[in-house]
This record gives C-alpha cells, sequence and structure tokens, in this order.
C-alpha cells in the first residue's frame, strides 16, 4: 500500500495470549514518545471486555471508531493497536473500516513457541484463567500463523528483549517526529 504525506498509519499487532502484544505495545509508546514521534496507543481487548461478550453489537468497532475521531480531532494521525487477531483480513478491513479514514496499514504478527507463552502467561495469570489461556492461545497461534495473509511482518519474540523487538517494529512503520 503507498504512503501518502499526511495519511493516517495504524499499525496492528497481533498474536496468540502471552506473545507480548500489549509490553511491546508498550515499549513501542516509551520509545515513541522518546524521539517526539506523535502517535496514540489502543489496546483493543479493552474496546469491548465486557460480560456477556458484546461481540454481536460490533462495540469493539464503535469504541474505536468514536476514539480514533477524539484522536484525529487532536491531530493525531498514527495509531498503534493490539488485539489477538488484528492482523487477520476480515479483522483488518474491520478495524479499517472503524477508523473511516482509509489508514495505510502496516500489520506485525508477534509469534513464540508454546513453551514461552506457557511460562509469560503462568506468571500473568493467577487463578483459574492460566489453563483457557495455555489452551485458546496455543490454537489461535497456529490460526494467525496459517491466515494471516502473507504481507503481514512476523516477528519472534522467544528470548529476545523488549526493547530490541519494539525497535525492529518501530523500524518497520519508520514514524518520525514531525
Amino acid at each position: 500500500m503507498l504512503r501518502v504525506t499526511g495519511q493516517t498509519e495504524v499499525l496492528l499487532i497481533g498474536g496468540r495470549s502471552g506473545v507480548g502484544k500489549s509490553t511491546v505495545g508498550y515499549e513501542m509508546h516509551a520509545q515513541l514518545s522518546a524521539a517526539g514521534v506523535r502517535h496514540c496507543l489502543i489496546e483493543g481487548d479493552n474496546l469491548d471486555m465486557a460480560y456477556p461478550p458484546p461481540w454481536e453489537h460490533n462495540l469493539a468497532e464503535q469504541n474505536l471508531t468514536a476514539m480514533w475521531a477524539n484522536y484525529r480531532a487532536a491531530g493525531y494521525r498514527q495509531m498503534i493497536y493490539t488485539n489477538t487477531a488484528s492482523v487477520l483480513k476480515r479483522v483488518i478491513s474491520e478495524l479499517t473500516a472503524a477508523m473511516g479514514d482509509d489508514p495505510h496499514v502496516t500489520a506485525v504478527l508477534l509469534t513464540c513457541t508454546d513453551a514461552t507463552a506457557h511460562r509469560r502467561l503462568s506468571q500473568r495469570e493467577i487463578g483459574t484463567a492460566l489453563d483457557r489461556h495455555v489452551e485458546r492461545g496455543a490454537l489461535m497461534a497456529r490460526r494467525l500463523d496459517e491466515r494471516a495473509p502473507r504481507w503481514v511482518h512476523r516477528v519472534q519474540t522467544d528470548d529476545r528483549a523488549v526493547a530490541d523487538i519494539a525497535a525492529e517494529i518501530i523500524g518497520l512503520v519508520a514514524w518520525v517526529a514531525e
């Protein structure tokens, strides 16, 4: 996709539970902020975190539309968006439609081994959610690898420093201070 000067840009970061999406997103935010790069970070999981799940109501997309409208009105043109399935073709279409401004898309699928994901989730999850996250995460990792378009960048996170992963992805988008 060709970039147009002043065009909105979205970086979609997807991957299984425990791969490091949020951690990498926050590190990218820190590095971009330190470099004076205007951007926003939206955790997609928080846009429809409710019970019972409101998925059939497209609440996440509606919330993204509202949030992005507010960011755009404040002058933002670059967004980092993290969510497990954000790198799937159908989801990319839904997210960019929700943004409503034909953004330039860069998508990154973070990957790690089952053992790495289990170790990370064991440190994060307490109580009954661990087994469910580990099982669903392994299934989702295979689905994402099979179904994410070939143009989606794959970035392995096993045994790597978060700062290095974030720097690699920042290099893919090449965002600079205005």
